[in-house]
């Protein structure tokens, strides 16, 4: 199904109540059965990081062995060339060219050498993030005032968020700020799972002359896309989220002829300035992880990244497009297919204390035995992130639809 009618699936759903312990996909099952996720609690917070399949486990075992075994023997003499080699089917799969990718540990590596090694900046200038973004990432973004002697703007996204609402927040501030220089993009928000319009805020952008850097730590190996779609020059990517590489893994991305706009990093002194990878750098690293990274690929193409996206879709709705009508519950995610992926976050109507929700994540687990999480910093307040993911079961979500239903009663 493609979006649109996955969503009108779901609403359907969502006037005749879906049935407690429907059964689920053949397929699905035997995808869900190849992880080996704790059964304690139904696991419902899959966004810290993801799980690896047991062909990506297996994978990982023996390349830690390899490398345990081998050491330098190995690599300093074939290690690099089958780096090369997986750096360059990542970068296929991502739709950028070999040249344009490097390995970092995660999405945070990447994009603290983006914003800080941002050299196009001058006294005067300015920059933009929002309340969605990383903290990581918004700490970076708040060091440019005394880095680089820049204005900070910070905006609240609006709630709830439409696409023209989205589109009219940042035009406002590019229209506001006629000195802003560069803007932080969350694609998919680690907080809510709002899913941006990236490609049209970055092509507004442009037109004001202001770069955009992408956090794609969420979407890929998520959200059925390749990196050119999203129209931006800078980006952070994970490959240990979505795709299901080990942990460790994720990449720096910049476009061909931009290259000179990041600084090098320090600690690279003497690298080639032309190659990208003189813009990270890492030390010494889990090895075995970037060399498990073809077998997360494998598992991830053997689904399909459309199947998994409507997939994951799907078991976001049914369950907050149910918890939407619920009395009491307040979905801060937009039901628009093209705005969610799988993350999605609630709270009890009024309650937005960091308290209030850190009670509401551990009610869920003590009294229903569902595992999710808070999230802080969004404007309007805290909230419960809800994270399903490729190992997660209709039953399991209807169960966290029960347990909503005696909160919200």
């Amino acid at each position: 199904m493609d979006r649109r009618t996955l969503l009108g699936a779901a609403a359907a759903a969502s006037v005749a109540p879906v049935p407690a312990f429907a059964a689920d996909d053949e397929r699905w099952l035997k995808i869900a059965a190849q992880y080996d996720i704790t059964r304690k609690v139904v696991q419902l917070e899959h966004g810290n990081w993801g799980m690896m399949a047991r062909p990506v486990l297996a994978a990982y075992r023996a390349n830690v062995e390899r490398v345990n075994r081998d050491t330098s023997f190995y690599a300093r003499r074939e290690m690099p060339g089958e780096i090369e080699a997986i750096r360059a089917r990542v970068a296929a799969t991502l739709g950028v060219a070999t040249g344009e990718i490097a390995f970092t540990r995660n999405a945070t590596e990447a994009m603290r050498a983006l914003i800080l090694g941002y050299n196009k900046l001058r006294p005067g200038d300015a920059v933009l993030h929002a309340d969605l973004d990383y903290d990581s990432m918004q700490a970076c973004m708040e060091s440019l005032h005394a880095r680089r002697g820049v204005e900070v703007v910070k905006i609240a996204l609006p709630e709830p968020a439409t696409y023209q609402s989205v589109i009219d927040a940042y035009a406002k501030a590019f229209i506001a700020h006629p000195n802003l220089r560069m803007v932080l993009l969350t694609h998919v928000s680690h907080r809510t799972g709002l899913v941006l319009p990236v490609a049209d805020i970055a092509a507004m952008a442009e037109l004001h002359g202001i770069d955009v850097i992408v956090d794609a730590a969420h979407s890929v190996g998520q959200l059925d896309f390749r990196l050119p779609e999203l129209g931006a020059d800078f980006i952070g990517i994970n490959l240990h989220k979505w795709f299901g590489a080990p942990l460790g893994v994720g990449a720096i991305v910049i476009r061909g002829g931009r290259l000179a706009d990041i600084d090098v990093d320090p600690a690279e002194l003497g690298a080639e300035p032309a190659d990208i990878r003189s813009r990270v750098h890492t030390g010494t690293l889990d090895f075995a992880a970037q060399l498990t990274v073809p077998a997360a690929l494998d598992f991830h193409e053997s689904i399909g990244i459309k199947a998994k996206a409507a997939r994951l879709q799907m078991l976001r709705c049914r369950w907050a497009l149910l918890a939407r009508e619920m009395k009491g519950i307040e979905v801060l995610t937009p039901d628009d297919p093209l705005f969610f992926g799988a993350i999605t976050a609630f709270r009890l109507k009024g309650q937005t204390s960091h308290a209030a929700n850190v009670a509401l994540a551990k009610r869920l687990l003590d009294e229903h035995g569902i595992f999710t999480v808070h999230r802080d910093g969004l404007a309007s307040g805290s909230c419960v992130r809800v994270t399903p993911a490729l190992a997660t079961t209709i039953d399991e979500v209807d169960r966290f639809v029960e347990a909503l239903r005696k909160i919200a009663g």
